[in-house]
Order: structure tokens, then C-alpha cells, then sequence
């Protein structure tokens, strides 16, 4: 899964053919295709295991931050500063997923999906806790923000509005 990882978010799922994840991985072709009987299925489990890495990391931002949902999502934020300011940084693994698997059964579309919920649903907990009534709107509104960060840097770089992401949302977060 890490040598699929790396050349799946280096050249994008469809510019990389099975042939060259076999040779990747190290394995054998046979011990490949019993894993993963498709690419598709590849791709969908690689962004399982992204998404599931992805949130643990926001799950111990939330807990190293517990009855403090602003420090929390701050956190959350500087992580994802972080992220779309790397130099190897290509956009969000599941909006590119999503984008090149059009189809709404497609494994890779159903892992992004699936995690962009999940994300929804850490940043609604929190925006609830800290605006009980407005928690909804603020919830959105962030979410919206952060996936403004992923999609511009990939396409502008870090220089570019998404450097001014995350002190949108803690004015957002800070507003009354």
C-alpha cells in the first residue's frame, strides 16, 4: 500500500498502470491480484488507509485538546496548513480521486466520500460544542474553507489564497 500511495498521489490513480504497482510493491503478480483483484479496488483501499491515518490524526488533535473545541479546531487547521504548504503537496487525495472516478459505486469515489463525512461529521461535533444552535452552519462554512485550502494550493501552491485559509476560518471560528 505504500508504494501505491506514493505513486498514486504522485501521478494521480489513472496515470499508474498495474503493471508498474506489481513491480512497485515487490510482490509478486499472482500475491498482487489475490490482495487487490483490481486496480479500482487498489485505489479505493489506498484511500481507506489515508483517510483512517488521516483522521486518527484528527481524532488525537481532538483528544490532546479535550473541552476546548476551538483549540481543537485550530489545531486541525495548523495540521492542515501544514499539509497544503508541503512541497511535494499535489491537492487532496479525495477530491483528485473523486474527480477521476466520476461513477458513485466507484471504490475510490466511495472511500472519498466516506471520509469527507467523516471529516464533516469531527468538525460538526466540535463546532457544536463550541456554538450550541450554530454549530451547522459553522461546521459548514469550515469545511467549505478547508476544502477551498486543499483544491487551491493544488493548483496555485502554497503562496496562493490558500495561505490565508486558516486565519479565515479562525475568524470564522472567533466570530459571534
Amino acid at each position: 500500500m505504500r508504494a501505491a500511495e506514493r505513486l498514486f498521489y504522485a501521478r494521480g490513480p489513472r496515470g499508474v498502470g498495474m503493471d508498474e504497482l506489481v513491480r512497485a510493491t515487490g510482490l509478486g503478480k499472482m500475491t498482487v491480484y489475490r490482495l487487490f483483484p483490481s486496480k479500482d479496488n487498489m485505489v479505493g483501499a489506498y484511500l481507506v488507509r489515508k483517510a483512517r491515518t488521516i483522521l486518527d490524526l484528527i481524532d488525537r488533535d481532538i483528544a490532546r485538546h479535550h473541552g476546548d473545541p476551538r483549540g481543537a479546531l485550530l489545531a486541525i487547521l495548523d495540521a492542515i496548513e501544514r499539509d497544503v504548504t508541503r512541497p511535494d503537496f499535489r491537492g487532496c487525495p479525495f477530491n483528485n480521486a473523486a474527480i477521476a472516478y466520476e461513477k458513485p459505486d466507484h471504490p475510490a469515489r466511495l472511500a472519498a466520500v466516506q471520509y469527507k463525512t467523516a471529516l464533516h461529521q469531527r468538525l460538526s461535533t466540535l463546532a457544536e460544542q463550541l456554538r450550541p444552535h450554530q454549530g451547522p452552519r459553522l461546521a459548514a462554512e469550515l469545511h467549505l474553507v478547508i476544502d477551498g485550502m486543499y483544491l487551491n494550493a493544488g493548483l496555485l501552491g502554497a503562496v496562493g489564497a490558500a495561505a490565508y485559509g486558516r486565519e479565515l476560518a479562525r475568524r470564522l471560528i472567533d466570530a459571534e
